[in-house]
């Protein structure tokens, strides 16, 4: 944990929580279509997973992970094309807008069927084996309620097995929807589970840029040299609706007040202004740079194409090949 990491991932994480900011008050005039799931107050678990990766390693984030997409590579840009529907975007404006991806630069789309991203990564993971590549850590994220799933024990079970240099951070954030932890597993403490599958637990205090940074920084480290999966729990609170069409009323009040309560974003700006790693001045010009380029980006975007139906070519892969008379054809 270094200066420069610090700095790097809250500048991330000012970034996400912008750009977050923006995309609720594009949803609420009616700009975006489907649904907006934010981040707010996971920022500092995510970016701490997405600064540790590098290239050649897979990420396989959800729909709070915006902090740490940016910091695996994706841009502004990206994001308000795929949540805006533009046919420029990655997935030109064809999927549902928390799906976007780079498959072939080991950024997955996300699956919404929760669970299942703990077993494409441990297929990637399988294959980069396969292929004699080493070196390479396969990483995702998950809510506490996503660890009930059978795709996420099956995953688990698998990489723990095949010793795979996966890293699982599950952000219990306490509530999976509006559903409680109490009405979600009767275990003491989810990183017991870690025991259970054979692999390393680690805890991580959710909120806490440094102390993150610190955990996956360890876990991912580990992975890579050899250690096989490392399963990180995190305890957070998220601090809006499961989407923004839930008010999140369920929520008690003593919760939001509590420790976990505390904004990752408010705590982390703290930390590094007593660390002396940045200053007042630099935080407010961040912020300016950060808002100008969003809100130009989102005015360029909502000016671009939407996919015409009747002249999109809904081929998900174009592959040369032969036909049965011996021609190159796509």
């Amino acid at each position: 944990m270094t200066k420069e990491i610090a700095r790097r991932s809250f500048r991330l994480m000012l970034e996400a929580r912008v750009l977050e900011e923006k995309l609720a008050a594009l949803y609420r005039s009616g700009k975006i279509v489907g649904g907006v799931f934010l981040g707010r107050g996971q920022e500092a678990l995510s970016v701490a997973l997405g600064v540790h990766l590098r290239r050649g390693d897979i990420y396989a984030p959800l729909i709070r992970d915006q902090a740490g997409r940016l910091a695996f590579g994706d841009t502004i840009l990206d994001t308000l094309r795929t949540y805006l529907g533009s046919s420029l975007g990655p997935m030109r404006g064809r999927d549902g807008n928390i799906h976007r991806g780079r498959p072939s630069e080991g950024y997955h789309a996300m699956i919404s069927h929760l669970g299942a991203m703990v077993s494409t990564v441990c297929g990637s993971l399988m294959a980069k084996r396969f292929r004699g590549e080493t070196g390479i850590v396969g990483a995702t994220c998950i809510g506490e309620g996503g660890t009930s799933t059978g795709s996420f024990h099956e995953g688990m079970n698998m990489a723990a097995v095949e010793k795979l240099p996966l890293v699982v951070v599950v952000a219990n954030n306490q509530f999976s929807y509006s559903t409680s932890n109490d009405r979600q597993f009767a275990c003491d403490d989810m990183i017991t589970r870690a025991a259970a599958y054979g692999m390393t637990g680690r805890r991580a205090i959710g909120n806490d840029l440094i102390d993150c940074l610190k955990v996956l920084g360890d876990a991912v480290a580990a992975a890579r040299g050899g250690e096989g999966p490392q399963l990180v729990v995190a305890d957070l609170l998220r601090l809006v609706g499961h989407g923004e069409h839930d008010d999140a009323s369920y929520i008690p009040a003593a919760l939001k007040e509590s420790p976990l309560g505390r904004d990752c974003l408010d705590l982390a700006q703290q930390a590094l202004l007593e660390n002396g790693w940045i200053s007042e001045e630099e935080l407010s010009e961040w912020r300016t740079i950060v808002e100008k380029e969003v809100e130009e980006t989102s005015a360029k975007v909502l000016r671009e194409p939407a996919p015409d139906p009747a002249e999109e070519d809904w081929n998900a892969f174009s592959v040369v090949g032969r036909n049965l008379s011996g021609e190159d054809e796509e």
